[in-house]
């Protein structure tokens, strides 16, 4: 394969982000030929993997598994599903999803971590944050939502219309994780992907 024609000053961790892949135990083959695929031959300055088992209409478990791939240019979201035998193929089957966002397009990336225990935080580095859970939230306008109430003014006898207020956001991805669940070193992982993330739109934002 070619060198890429990017260059970057962090290591690529493609290697990395293969073997977590097949840590996943979830059709590592399958799902790392979708992710490298949209991946390029760039490289992998950063990446997440989650693994979450749904059930299904007919309480059957089926397996999701998605990934998050940041290069020097894209970021790129990898989804592959675990489906029944159907009308379509009368095989159980996998479906795989990527989407490659460039830098320069994203608009929000939202952390929301919680914390138990806040008086005892000290803020201090090591191998698994304090945070007992963290929601990390992706916007690049793909998707747009508008939350609406009935405005309201000052005169709280007043009974007249004021029509409707509200907020435009932005959530195109967002994945929770808790420490209860998967693991501290699992949102470990969410926030310095988050914060990789931040450091690398920031240096994109500067292009547009």
């Amino acid at each position: 394969m070619p060198p890429s024609r990017h260059t970057t000053h962090a290591p690529d961790r493609s290697p990395a982000l293969r073997s977590a892949i097949e840590a996943s135990g979830y059709y590592p083959e399958v799902v790392a030929d979708a992710v490298f695929a949209a991946v390029a031959g760039e490289p992998v300055e950063a990446h997440l993997v989650h693994h979450e088992p749904t059930i299904d209409e007919r309480d059957e478990v089926r397996r999701h598994v998605t990934v998050l791939a940041l290069t020097p240019t894209r970021l790129i979201l990898a989804h592959t599903d675990e489906h029944a035998p159907d009308d379509v193929l009368p095989a159980p089957y996998t479906s795989s999803t990527t989407e490659a966002i460039r830098l320069s397009a994203i608009r929000t990336v939202v952390v929301n971590r919680m914390v138990a225990n806040p008086a005892s935080y000290d803020g201090q580095p090591g191998p698994v944050p304090d945070a007992s859970e963290a929601v990390l939230t992706i916007g690049w306008g793909a998707v747009s939502r508008i939350d609406l109430e009935p405005a309201g003014c000052a005169d709280p006898s007043c009974e007249a219309d004021h029509g409707y207020t509200g907020v435009l956001g932005s959530d195109d991805f967002s994945l929770r994780l808790s420490a209860a669940a998967e693991g501290p070193e699992a949102v470990a992982e969410l926030l310095d992907f988050a914060r990789i993330l931040n450091a690398r739109t920031v240096g994109a934002a500067d292009r547009r």
